[in-house]
């Protein structure tokens, strides 16, 4: 199993509070390109995937998205503490407080709350890993969407670091891909199911 490090695998230390932010960045926390849907995504397609070395990308990736939850639900946390009640009532947040207060719960952006149909998982080696890339560069987006709406730099950091990562993410699906191409039966390129070999 896994060995938890009980610390945040990058530091996030933000001064200052900040409703408004905390309702934009909330959908790296619960949205469609967010990290809930990443490690659920990667974490089950690992049991269909037939080469052990792109498992354990997919496993890796996976454990460290989690990890990535935990950063976003603490940018939130911080990001949200100690607020006045004017403070809530006069932001976008407002909303959100009513249902949920201040906890972490995962919801995107526009107030559409989590659901496990952001979580591509179609079985298929091809699919799978092109989905896998695809939501890389989408949560990539997101992320470099949330740096062009604040100046704070203690926000700034930590998000600045989880984009990095988006980009390492994309790269390693990128080497799973070429992995699973050269063991794939090149006459059988996009059909690698072994229930088709035996019904030949």
């Amino acid at each position: 199993m896994w060995t938890y490090d009980k610390k945040l695998q990058y530091p996030v230390k933000i001064k200052n509070p900040n409703p408004k932010l905390a309702q934009v960045i909330i959908s790296q926390l619960g949205g469609p390109d967010g990290e809930l849907a990443a490690s659920m995504r990667y974490l089950h397609q690992r049991y269909s995937m037939p080469y052990d070395s792109v498992r354990g990308i997919l496993t890796d990736v996976g454990t460290e998205e989690l990890a990535h939850l935990e950063m976003v639900a603490a940018i939130i946390h911080q990001l949200t503490r100690n607020l006045s009640d004017k403070e809530i009532a006069d932001s976008p947040f407002a909303t959100y407080f009513v249902d949920h207060t201040t906890g972490a719960y995962p919801v995107a952006a526009s107030g559409v709350p989590f659901d496990m149909k952001y979580v591509g998982v179609k079985g298929d080696v091809i699919a799978d890993l092109n989905e896998d890339l695809a939501a890389e560069q989408k949560a990539r987006v997101t992320y470099d969407n949330i740096l062009r709406l604040t100046d704070d730099p203690d926000v700034r950091d930590p998000i600045k670091y989880l984009r990095q990562r988006e980009l390492v993410h994309y790269q390693r699906f990128g080497d799973a891909l070429r992995i699973a191409q050269d063991n794939l039966d090149s006459k059988n390129f996009y059909a690698y199911n072994p229930s088709f070999d035996k019904k030949r």
